[in-house]
């Protein structure tokens, strides 16, 4: 916990709220006593303006509780509110810099509920502490020095409640709080099952498993529910407990307090603050349990939330000695490259080994699962190799600056995503500095032009959440486009043409060859088709993560086993040209 605050609050604020919350207790506890000179010196000897004097100071005291109590709160919601706000942008900023393992580590349902659900509860815990867990044990300490200084004799009835109060409390805690930890896990459940239902649901109504899936997600949501029951019970049970605790506390006050009144070894106003003290002292109790049952659960958070901050990024800049890439003409290179994923036994990728220069268009072709995707996501650093090197314009990519590299390499992803907002801003995400007139430039040549030129608001269309608005054919070609938006060294497409008809394809690759920028940069595409990858200048075949073949679609066609599979599988079909 202590962690996860330092350096994300303000001491100030801190100190402040914890400075009005002990005037708060100062006032609160000095209120009965006054109450008691009232009653002794005032009531019983009809001195009313005694009483006026003295209600008087009980006024004033009441209104700096009132006060204190006031700008306790404020400034403890401020203080916990900003700690949830630092919280939750350095969790995102952190992940922002995962690598593609470290997501697959946590995964994305957990993620979500770290930065929401926990964060809430480390923020809950703080609110806490700044009013209740500081003024608990003063208020505590304070009420029972002032109850004995009333009366020591009717102090021993706390020997009785104070040790029913703790069994009460322990057994709220032993039960509670195991409860309360097993809920994070379970809200990433109910996460997980709910986020898959929603991104998945065309699946879901294509298959009919409707049923299913709501018996699946009923099935967490009623894990998650009935461990909520369990736990919000037993501590429904601690109040009416505590009450009839404190109302059997008042009653042995009042009749043993009664007896002394009888026989004059006690003043009224006296017993009237000892009873008032009492309260304080079984409140300040009830505050400490709820306090430390709900700590347990925000240490939990805490250390979900240190687990994620905590995390070793492996993809990042070198110490020292970082590389700039050189503005000379654009060039890649793997270079007998290996991957193997985090704790997988075979590599899925083996001998990787090819070069391509500016103005070369290289496509990587296989079958599913023969490491196409895998393989460019090496240019941009999503992962490192195990073996070998792959350099772009001599240099090393783990050498180069991530900032530099990534200016350096444009990539259009196997699934396209767009970001709510217009397309103009999508655009923009490829260079925040183009003008419309290269946007509409990267839209044309993307086969994007027609359809956004036809909508009356065209840059400014609106683009819904993931693109919802567009077809699956369109939000590739806006995705292509975006990247065709950057200026960079490599361009890099990973089955982006999978979505687009054969005329579009074929339309959309003449254009990149007759582009005066991208033709003399370095071209990258994954493919499944043949006609996609057969012009390109040098074709790499995978197989099982293996590359079993480098040459012209001529060359490989006349060669090379696996590539006349993959011809032959798509000549059947009506697909090669």
């Amino acid at each position: 916990m202590l962690k996860v605050a330092k350096g994300r609050m303000s001491l100030w604020v801190v100190f402040g709220s914890v400075l009005f919350m002990i005037a708060q207790v100062i006032s609160s506890l000095y209120l009965p006593n006054l109450t008691s000179d009232i009653v002794n010196n005032g009531v019983t000897t009809g001195d009313i303006d005694y009483i006026w004097r003295v209600g008087g100071k009980m006024a004033v005291f009441a209104l700096i509780s009132v006060l204190a109590a006031v700008c306790n709160v404020f400034l403890a919601a401020r203080a916990s509110q900003k700690l949830g706000a630092n919280l939750r942008k350095d969790i995102y900023r952190k992940v922002i810099n995962y690598s593609h393992d470290e997501m697959d580590k946590v995964g994305t349902s957990s993620l979500i509920t770290r930065t929401t659900n926990d964060v809430v509860q480390i923020q809950n815990v703080v609110m806490m502490f700044l009013r209740m867990m500081i003024m608990a044990p003063i208020m505590l300490i304070g009420a029972s020095f002032l109850a004995y200084q009333k009366n020591h004799t009717l102090t021993m009835i706390f020997i009785v409640v104070i040790p029913i109060m703790l069994v009460v409390m322990g057994i709220v805690m032993t039960f509670a709080v195991p409860l309360f930890k097993a809920m994070q896990q379970k809200t990433d459940n109910i996460n997980l099952v709910f986020r898959e239902g929603l991104t998945g649901v065309r699946v879901i109504r294509a298959f009919r498993q409707d049923q299913f899936e709501q018996d699946r997600f009923d099935g967490v949501n009623k894990d998650y529910t009935n461990n909520a029951v369990k736990v919000f019970s037993i501590m429904a049970v601690m109040v009416p407990v505590m009450t009839l605790v404190m109302s059997g506390t008042n009653i042995g006050i009042i009749a043993w307090g009664g007896k002394l009144i009888a026989q004059q070894a006690m003043n009224t106003g006296n017993m009237i603050a000892f009873m008032t003290y009492a309260m304080q002292i079984l409140m300040s109790f009830m505050m400490l349990a709820m306090i430390f049952v709900f700590i347990p659960r925000a240490q939990a958070s805490a250390v979900r939330i240190n687990a994620v901050l905590d995390q070793t990024t492996t993809i990042k800049d070198k110490d020292t000695g970082v590389e700039q890439l050189s503005d000379g003409e654009p060039d890649l290179h793997f270079d007998h490259v290996d991957f193997r994923y985090h704790g997988a036994e075979e590599p899925a990728l083996a001998g990787v080994d090819f070069h391509v220069h500016a103005g070369q268009t290289v496509a990587v072709i296989g079958g599913t699962g023969s490491g196409k995707s895998t393989l460019v996501n090496l240019i941009p650093r999503f992962y490192d190799v195990e073996k070998g090197a792959v350099k772009i314009n001599g240099h090393d990519v783990r050498n180069v600056d991530l900032k530099d590299l990534r200016d350096a390499v444009a990539f259009v992803p196997q699934k396209a995503n767009l970001f709510s907002g217009t397309v103009r801003d999508n655009m923009k995400y490829g260079n925040e500095n183009a003008t419309d007139d290269e946007i509409w430039h990267a839209l044309e040549i993307a086969q994007s032009k027609d359809f956004i030129s036809e909508n009356p608001e065209g840059l400014d269309y609106i683009v819904e959440q993931g693109g919802s608005n567009f077809s699956g054919g369109q939000k590739q070609r806006l995705a292509i486009a975006r990247a065709l938006v950057k200026d960079s060294s490599v361009y890099v497409f990973d089955d982006s043409f999978s979505a687009l008809d054969f005329k579009t394809d074929a339309n959309l690759r003449q254009a990149l060859k007759d582009d005066a920028k991208i033709s003399g940069r370095v071209v990258v595409i994954v493919g499944q088709r043949v006609s996609t990858v057969a012009d390109a200048d040098q074709i790499v075949v995978l197989d099982d993560g293996k590359m079993v073949g480098l040459g012209t679609h001529a060359e490989l066609k006349a060669n090379n086993e696996t590539y006349q599979e993959i011809v032959k599988s798509q000549i059947r079909e009506g697909d090669e040209a």
